[in-house]
């Protein structure tokens, strides 16, 4: 498997269009259609979904990405393999996470900063969004891995690294999987699954109320496992990110996932840190671990 096709492969998830893509890399779009091809010959499935609005990953595609994910971090500690520079970062790094970026974005990465800089300690912290914002600004905390989509505090700076789309989930056989177009006024009839952990349900409501439609609401719950049992269970459906899809419930029952007619906003996840403050060398080299990680240039994203 040619690294580069997986190098492509992510920066087309990531940003929707190969257009874009190829823009981001400074290769041609044909390179691109043509690496993406050749995974899907490799792995023996189809990746992505072509549309008039971009590249859609399948759910082969969905597990291929955190995969690909993985290989290109294998590839970066191959290259990088640590000395005497990462030895010397020494220090006490605190770091604030949601519950949302702490269960199913933040641990894989810990364990890969510990080995790179085995000196540097990282302290954790999980707070709601509005006690993490806080503590950036009087200092308490260095850095932040938040939802930044939720971030609005106008004395924080954020780089967005991932961008997870929604989609409504229903159960295996469900009759919107025959359906050529699945909108909110299909949705609407549905009973519906509110997750309300990490601010799920004001963005949920935000969307929705662009619409001319309201969720059904059964149930309303913190626990995504709670979410998935319901809806695998065929008592509701729900709409939610790639980042916490599973295709399994917990009793082993099927969940598949449909991309709405009318867009839907997706979830970014990134880091956040008070404007204006000079950042430490441990502060740096975390941000720059994860624009490495994503391949996603820090000139690009700050804001």
């Amino acid at each position: 498997m040619n690294f580069r096709h997986v190098k492509y492969f992510v920066a087309t998830a990531e940003l929707g269009q190969i257009s874009r893509a190829a823009m981001e890399l400074s290769i041609s779009q044909s390179a691109i259609t043509t690496a993406i091809k050749d995974l899907e010959a490799e792995t023996g499935a189809q990746l992505f979904t072509r549309t008039a609005q971009g590249m859609e990953l399948t759910a082969a595609g969905r597990h291929f990405l955190g995969s690909a994910y993985r290989i290109l971090a294998s590839i970066d500690e191959a290259m990088n393999p640590g000395g005497v520079a990462d030895e010397e970062v020494t220090g006490t790094l605190s770091v604030a996470a949601t519950y949302t970026v702490l269960g199913y974005f933040l641990p894989q990465h810990l364990g890969r900063l510990e080995r790179r800089y085995p000196n540097l300690k990282i302290q954790l912290f999980e707070l709601s969004r509005e006690m993490v914002e806080d503590g950036l600004v009087t200092n308490r905390f260095d850095m932040a891995v938040v939802l930044t989509s939720n971030v609005n505090n106008p004395e924080l700076a954020t780089d967005s690294l991932l961008s997870s789309q929604r989609r409504l989930w229903v159960p295996s056989g469900h009759p919107f999987l025959g359906l050529e177009r699945v909108g909110f006024e299909e949705i609407s009839k549905e009973p519906y699954i509110m997750l309300t952990v990490d601010e799920a349900a004001h963005t949920t409501l935000r969307y929705w109320n662009r619409t001319n439609y309201q969720p059904s609401v059964r149930l309303r719950t913190s626990s995504i496992e709670a979410v998935r049992s319901i809806v695998a269970n065929g008592q509701g459906i729900t709409i939610l990110s790639d980042m916490v899809y599973r295709p399994w419930s917990l009793e082993g029952k099927r969940i598949d996932t449909i991309i709405p007619a009318e867009p839907v906003p997706s979830m970014n996840i990134g880091l956040a840190w008070r404007k204006g403050v000079e950042l430490t060398p441990a502060m740096r080299l975390f941000r720059e671990y994860f624009s490495d990680t994503y391949q996603t240039p820090q000139s690009h994203l700050a804001r």
